[in-house]
């Protein structure tokens, strides 16, 4: 299990992680559609997630989205060490009712969002701006050392569509931190080394 703890003026968090887990959730963050989805991403990614998050709410979620996805990604960067024997890659691609989302991420050292979903497409839900969705996957990406696609095919409904892509991108990273046999703990990489 790998824990941290992050204190700014804006928000609080206490996150812990173990990629190696069952899927079990405990989440609380004031935001409950945002409990919702990484609860989502624990089961679908069979990923064990505690996190408890204290924001400035009153001006909106955008703050707690983005320092969630900081704390994210560096729990998931530790948990991985130097990623010795990891498939490195992943790829999924999800239906949700009408949505149909892909993702494709590669563990590169690398951090890199590429998100292709429309504002237009995602309202807010709640107290969530739509737009906060892409700041909450740039931090994870950049702080989590990986290059992340994250592309819309079809879906008009907000909820739909952020549900297939958080059961997405856990399916993705459930393959790509799964071990290689073929690879006898050695990096998969060339140049011996991920970033």
């Amino acid at each position: 299990m790998t824990t941290l703890k992050r204190k700014t003026t804006e928000t609080e968090i206490s996150l812990s992680i173990n990629l190696d887990g069952k899927g079990d959730a405990h989440i609380r963050s004031g935001l409950p559609f945002f409990n919702h989805m990484l609860t989502l991403f624990s089961k679908h990614g069979f990923f064990d997630l505690e996190l408890d998050l204290k924001g400035d709410l009153e001006v909106g979620a955008h703050h707690c989205l983005e320092d969630a996805g900081i704390c994210l990604g560096r729990a998931i960067k530790e948990a991985l060490g130097k990623k010795a024997g990891i498939k490195r890659f992943g790829c999924f691609v999800l239906p949700m009712d009408e949505a149909l989302v892909r993702v494709a991420l590669d563990l590169s050292g690398r951090g890199r969002l590429f998100f292709d979903l429309p504002d237009a497409k995602l309202k807010n839900i709640g107290v969530i701006e739509g737009e906060s969705w892409s700041e909450f996957f740039r931090a994870l990406s950049y702080e989590g050392g990986f290059t992340l696609h994250i592309d819309l095919i079809k879906g008009e409904n907000t909820h739909h569509i952020m549900e297939a892509v958080f059961k997405a991108f856990a399916r993705a990273l459930d393959q790509a931190i799964s071990q290689e046999q073929r690879l006898e703990g050695d990096t998969p990489s060339t140049k011996g080394t991920l970033i």
